[in-house]
């Protein structure tokens, strides 16, 4: 029976605004996927990423494109080099995860060879605002053993880590800056939040002039992001960062992501697997890949009003492993 192909954009509200140092949301915007074969559908989604020239139309066109191939017999190891990395195959790659799963009756995290997933510890991303609102935010979450504190505005960011620390003293904290400081800025920066016991910061620099980091000293690791995409991306960057930042958006998918994982540590680089702020359907991939990783940052379902049903299950930072009535 030939593959049937659907996809639906879907707006999600958030909790409340959500700020990093490119601009502001209220709410996320997906692409929803559906991939079945008579009685057996594969679900998948993606957030298409404007910072990466994507575009919902266009990513969904992407997708709709494939119909016809798909029917055809597309099928996911094909699509990996049908489609280059990014939300497009993204979605498709995790919905035919899902429909083999469905169909094999076997799942997701068998099929891949990876262990039995087991709860994770998932960071908790504090928004970019003043320093005040900074430290009201952490207060409330200062009993999770693990804040993801947004930066990037340069004026005035150490002191809002400085309200963050203070506000959550118990707390490990790691800092995205998302390419918004400089090289100027950056030395100095890498000084004080060591002295304030930050564990890692992700791209601190804009990808494309990050090259004084194999320069400089770093006394805390620094991650890759916008910096690291999929396996052909990691040439080079053993030599200025420590760590990339998996997220299946950008790898296309959990076939390529967990290829980059095996890559990265191949190359001595240590594993962060992230995520677009998006729902339980866009993480539950995520999570068998963040099995493998050293951090996760997998909270985007804390930070919705509402979300897919059944949702992925937290128990405060605590991430559980998808069921199948959501994915895998």
């Amino acid at each position: 029976m030939a593959l049937k192909l659907e996809t639906r954009i879907e707006q999600w509200p958030l909790a409340g605004r959500f700020t990093i140092s490119r601009g502001s949301i209220s709410q996320v915007a997906v692409i929803s996927v559906k991939i079945s074969n008579g009685p057996h559908v594969g679900r998948g989604e993606c957030r298409p990423y404007s910072r990466y020239g994507e575009t919902l139309d266009g990513v969904r066109d992407t997708i709709d494109g494939l119909a016809d191939e798909l029917a055809a017999g597309l099928d996911r190891q094909s699509l990996q080099t049908r489609l280059p990395a990014g939300a497009a195959r993204n979605a498709l790659d995790c919905a035919l995860w899902d429909l083999e799963a469905k169909q094999s009756g076997i799942p997701v995290w068998q099929r891949a060879e990876l262990d039995r997933p087991v709860p994770l510890t998932t960071a908790y991303t504090l928004s970019l605002e003043t320093p005040e609102v900074m430290a009201e935010a952490a207060a409330k979450a200062a009993t999770r053993p693990l804040l993801k504190v947004k930066l990037g505005r340069s004026e005035g960011d150490m002191e809002r880590l400085a309200a963050v620390r203070r506000a959550a003293p118990l707390a490990r904290l790691i800092v995205d800056a998302n390419e918004g400081w400089t090289e100027t800025d950056l030395p100095g920066y890498l000084e004080q939040m060591a002295a304030l016991g930050v564990e890692l910061v992700e791209q601190p620099l804009p990808a494309g002039r990050d090259e004084i980091l194999s320069r400089i000293s770093r006394p805390i690791p620094v991650c890759a992001d916008e910096s690291a995409h999929d396996r052909a991306s990691l040439s080079g960057l053993p030599d200025r960062y420590d760590m990339v930042n998996v997220k299946l958006d950008k790898s296309g998918g959990l076939t390529e992501a967990l290829a980059m994982i095996a890559a990265a540590r191949e190359a001595g680089l240590g594993v962060f697997v992230g995520c677009m702020l998006a729902t339980s359907l866009s993480m539950a991939p995520a999570a068998l890949a963040a099995q493998r990783a050293d951090y996760v940052d997998l909270d985007g379902p804390l930070l919705l009003a509402r979300d897919h049903q059944p949702p992925l299950a937290y128990e405060g930072s605590l991430l559980m492993p998808p069921s199948p009535a959501l994915w895998g």
